[in-house]
């Protein structure tokens, strides 16, 4: 048996079966590792900047296509309502909370518009509280940034003890509506790009889009692995017949001697 199965005929049927095996496997990882990466979220197209008040209404719920888009504003920084949100690192992606606890502060000035409405606005991310009195740029400005949807208040794990006066833990609208009172606030919030002042920019993600699982190429993985599975099936037939053949021959060969 051993001899048949290190035959020259044998050796190479091995040989080929092997390198079958590694060929088919690794397309089959090949379609699979597309199949992942088509569910994966992409970045979309980046649109050129619009108006915030054209994204972020009042009372209206926040669109899901507007996250992340650039917008401008113009109006006046209402200073005497600036807010600073606590736990967070200069990353709008980075989790805040007691998981980031004394990591530093987003100052939060809302920017009223010209209509009255006042827009949330992440001016900028200082390390100490103290470094949030900085002044307020005053008279009429520009700003330039990225739109944020509101949020959760539940969104982040909060201090047991809780926070001192002025301080925050999310950018969450409706709690905005409580703490500025008769006020009309707009959905969501700008991170500013560039920063205001001295104050260290927010890095924000441009505008992302959800993945859709291309399923066409997971059937394709399996085709390979089917046909590798295949391989190995017609592998074992022609060892099994060529172990049969030899074993047959190595009894015919003693009847044969006799007979001569």
């Amino acid at each position: 048996m051993l001899r048949t199965l290190l035959s020259p005929r044998l050796i190479g049927l091995h040989l080929l079966t092997i390198g079958v095996l590694v060929a088919f496997i690794l397309l089959g990882r090949w379609q699979l590792g597309i199949f992942q990466d088509s569910g994966k979220p992409h970045a979309a197209t980046d649109p050129a900047p619009v108006s915030v008040a054209t994204l972020a209404k009042v009372g209206a719920g926040f669109e899901n296509a507007a996250v992340g888009r650039k917008v401008t504003a113009e109006g006046e920084y209402a200073a005497d309502r600036q807010l600073l949100v606590a736990d967070r690192k200069p990353s709008v992606d980075t989790p805040g909370g007691n998981v980031a606890r004394d990591q530093g502060y987003w100052v939060l000035t809302p920017l009223r518009l010209t209509d009255g409405t006042l827009m949330p606005v992440v001016r900028g991310w200082v390390a100490t509280a103290d470094a949030a009195a900085a002044a307020v740029p005053t008279g009429k400005v520009q700003v330039s940034g990225r739109l944020r949807p509101p949020q959760g208040t539940d969104s982040v794990q909060r201090r047991a003890e809780g926070l001192p006066a002025g301080q925050v833990q999310t950018v969450s609208t409706g709690e905005l509506i409580n703490l500025w009172k008769g006020e009309r606030i707009r959905n969501g919030f700008v991170v500013a790009q560039p920063p205001s002042g001295a104050l260290t920019q927010v890095k924000v993600s441009p505008p992302v889009v959800g993945g859709t699982f291309t399923w066409r190429n997971l059937a394709y993985a399996a085709n390979w692995w089917i046909f590798a599975g295949f391989a190995v099936f017609m592998w074992f037939h022609f060892v099994r017949d060529a172990v049969r053949g030899g074993r047959e021959r190595a009894r015919q060969s003693p009847e044969m001697v006799l007979e001569s």
